[in-house]
C-alpha cells in the first residue's frame, strides 16, 4: 500500500518532469495575436502608403506656394531692415499643416494620419521652403546682396610721373598707414583704389565717397577714366617696402575697379573715408557701407619700429 503523502510527492515530480515540454508545446502553438503582433493587412498597408504619398505632395505644394508668396508678394512690400519676418512668417505656417490635411484630403486618407505624419510634414515644409527661398533670392531669379570689396583697398600717391604705394601696400582691414618720412603732408595727389565684386553685375553699382579730416567732411567723386588711363602705372607702382603692387581686381573683368581722388598734399593725422555702395537689386535696393581710416604719420616705418621697441 502507498500512503497519501508518497502519492502526492510522486504526482508533483511527474508534473515537474512534464511541465517544460508542455510549456514549449504551448509556446509553439501561440498565434501572432497572442504575442501582441497585429496581423498584416495588405489592403490597409496600401491605403496608408497612398495617404502618406498624398501628404508628401500636399506639403511640397504648400511649401512652394508659401515660398512664391514670400518672394514675389511680401518681399516687394517689406523693408530690408524687417526682412526677418519673411522667414519667420512662412515657417510658422507649419501649424496650418494638420488643418490643411483635414480640409483637403478625403476621409479615407485622414484616418491614417497621426503625430508621426505631422512631424515628417513639418520637416519637409521647413527644408523645402529654405531651399526654394535660397534659390529664388539669388541670381538669376533675384539679387539681394550688394557688391563687396573684391580683395583689398589702398591709397596711392601720384606725382605725375610714377605711382607710389604705402609701406604696407594694401589692406583688407579698416586702417591703412602712410609714412611720410619726416614730411607733415602726403606729397602728391592721393588716390583711393579698390575693386568691387558681385554675384550678378558689379558694374551696375554706384559709389559715393566722403573724406573727413579735422571735422571737415568733403564728398569725393569717382574718376571713371583714371584707372584705365594709368593701368600700367598702377600695376608697376613701387613702395618703400619693396613689395609688389597688389592685385585689387583678382577676378579680372568680373570685378569693377574704382579710383577716387582724395586730394593733394593730405595733412598729417587720421582721415576717415566712408564708402557707400548702392545697387538696384531684385527686389530691393542693395546697400553696402565701408568705413576706412587713412593714418598719415611723419616718420618712416623703420623709425616707428625702433620707437616701439
Amino acid at each position: 500500500m502507498v500512503d497519501l503523502s508518497t502519492a502526492m510527492t510522486a504526482a508533483q515530480g511527474e508534473r515537474r518532469q512534464r511541465k517544460p515540454g508542455e510549456a514549449k508545446e504551448k509556446k509553439v502553438r501561440r498565434t501572432g495575436r497572442n504575442l501582441g503582433i497585429e496581423p498584416f493587412d495588405p489592403v490597409k498597408h496600401v491605403a496608408k502608403e497612398k495617404a502618406d504619398m498624398a501628404s508628401m505632395w500636399l506639403v511640397l505644394g504648400f511649401a512652394l506656394s508659401v515660398t512664391l508668396l514670400m518672394r514675389y508678394v511680401l518681399m516687394g512690400v517689406t523693408d530690408p531692415e524687417n526682412s526677418k519676418i519673411l522667414y519667420i512668417l512662412p515657417l510658422t505656417c507649419i501649424f496650418l499643416i494638420p488643418t490643411l490635411h483635414r480640409t483637403i484630403m478625403p476621409e479615407r486618407f485622414v484616418e491614417h494620419y497621426g503625430g508621426g505624419t505631422w512631424f515628417k510634414a513639418a520637416f519637409l515644409h521647413t527644408f523645402t521652403f529654405l531651399a526654394l527661398s535660397f534659390l529664388l533670392v539669388n541670381p538669376p531669379f533675384g539679387d539681394i546682396a550688394a557688391p563687396e570689396l573684391a580683395k583689398s583697398w589702398t591709397v596711392v600717391t601720384d606725382d605725375g610721373e610714377a605711382i607710389e604705394y604705402p609701406f604696407d601696400v594694401s589692406t583688407k582691414g579698416t586702417t591703412l598707414t602712410w609714412h611720410t618720412n619726416g614730411s607733415t603732408t602726403l606729397q602728391g595727389d592721393a588716390w583711393l583704389l579698390f575693386g568691387l565684386m558681385d554675384n550678378k553685375n558689379s558694374d551696375g553699382a554706384s559709389v559715393e565717397v566722403t573724406r573727413e579730416y579735422q571735422a571737415n567732411e568733403t564728398t569725393r567723386d569717382v574718376n571713371e577714366s583714371y584707372w584705365y588711363d594709368n593701368a600700367e602705372a598702377i600695376k608697376n607702382g613701387t613702395s618703400s617696402s619693396n613689395k609688389s603692387s597688389p592685385n585689387l581686381t583678382p577676378h579680372g573683368d568680373q570685378d569693377q575697379p574704382f579710383a577716387i581722388f582724395l586730394g593733394t598734399d593730405l595733412g598729417e593725422g587720421t582721415h576717415t573715408i566712408t564708402v557707400v555702395i548702392t545697387e538696384e537689386g531684385d527686389p530691393w535696393e542693395n546697400v553696402q557701407t565701408y568705413v576706412w581710416k587713412l593714418e598719415i604719420i611723419n616718420i618712416s616705418p623703420f623709425d616707428q619700429d625702433s620707437i616701439s621697441e
